[in-house]
């Protein structure tokens, strides 16, 4: 009997829609596959079914006998990362996750993710799993990682996307023993041009001066802006006497650069050195630090350098 008489309305139970699994499988925004691979190294998806675009621009009888061709198609990095994930998947029975950019006709690659159990057979190892087209995603974390990597005023790399550079070459250079140099860079009394000139004039001077800093470097070099009118330039495989040649040009080039408050209206003060093998990163940026504040002290819109 009911909790204090009150009757209990009867539970309404779904009725079977008709709609079998195989139904079922076109509609889903994926692709559900079986992906085998032989001792040999034969590789083909016994079966290969979904929805999303991605089946219309494959040939699902051709891999049913062959795996190889489409695998193939990717391009630079993924294919090896792909082939590598496989076999790592099929040596260690590891899921199988990974993603790679899939060419379409006339249209942008886009980006698929896999995830995929393995089990071993007598004749090779065979995947289940499931792909998925994740090309909008991919494209809001680039998006998010731009913003977080680059200075909205300039379009420079920020500090943050600096300082992983620089470890990272820095770690280089001691692994190798190639010359790395940095210089130091600020704006000669930018803060007098805000105050006369206004500041939209102001973020006008640093914009064009990450242009022709730009301009001026190669395609492996970086140029960031610290903050401020502050700004540092890491030149890989530059040695102390290149990287001042080069602060000297800029120096010089900047210092004849119309900003439109005509020329000399805006100079440039500029601290280089050269990483010691082995020395910590900000030892490195300390000396270019002192540099850039040598140069203040001898009267701005010139380089000194700390050897």
């Amino acid at each position: 009997m009911p909790v204090n008489d009150v009757p209990v309305p009867p539970v309404a139970i779904p009725q079977n829609t008709g709609k079998s699994a195989d139904n079922l499988v076109p509609h889903i925004p994926g692709v559900l596959f079986q992906f085998f691979r032989s001792h040999s190294g034969h590789m083909h998806f016994p079966y290969l079914e979904g929805g999303g675009i991605a089946l219309a621009y494959v040939d699902k009888q051709q891999l049913a006998t062959d795996a190889s061709l489409l695998l193939e198609q990717l391009t630079g990095d993924d294919h090896p990362k792909v082939m590598s994930a496989i076999e790592r998947s099929a040596r260690w029975m590891l899921p199988l996750n990974t993603r790679f950019r899939l060419p379409f006709p006339q249209e942008k690659p886009h980006w698929i993710a896999v995830s995929a159990n393995p089990e071993p057979i007598e004749s090779g190892v065979r995947w289940n799993g499931l792909m998925l087209d994740i090309t909008d995603q991919v494209i809001e974390e680039q998006r998010l990682r731009k913003l977080c990597d680059t200075d909205p005023l300039t379009s420079l790399p920020n500090r943050r996307k600096l300082m992983v550079q620089l470890t990272h070459l820095t770690s280089l250079s001691t692994r190798h023993g190639t010359p790395l140099s940095i210089m130091m860079i600020d704006i000669d009394h930018f803060k007098q041009l805000n105050d006369r000139w206004g500041h939209l004039q102001g973020d006008s001077v640093l914009k064009q001066l990450a242009t022709v800093t730009q301009s001026l470097l190669r395609c492996e070099d970086m140029v960031a802006r610290l903050g401020g009118e502050e700004f540092m330039v890491v030149l890989p495989l530059t040695s102390l006497q290149q990287c001042h040649k080069l602060a000297d040009r800029l120096r010089q080039t900047i210092a004849e650069h119309d900003f439109g408050m005509g020329a000399g209206s805006v100079t440039l003060s500029i601290g280089v050195a050269e990483y010691r093998c082995g020395e910590p990163m900000v030892s490195l940026i300390e000396r270019a630090d002192r540099a850039l504040y040598s140069a203040k002290d001898v009267g701005r819109d010139c380089v000194c350098l700390l050897p």
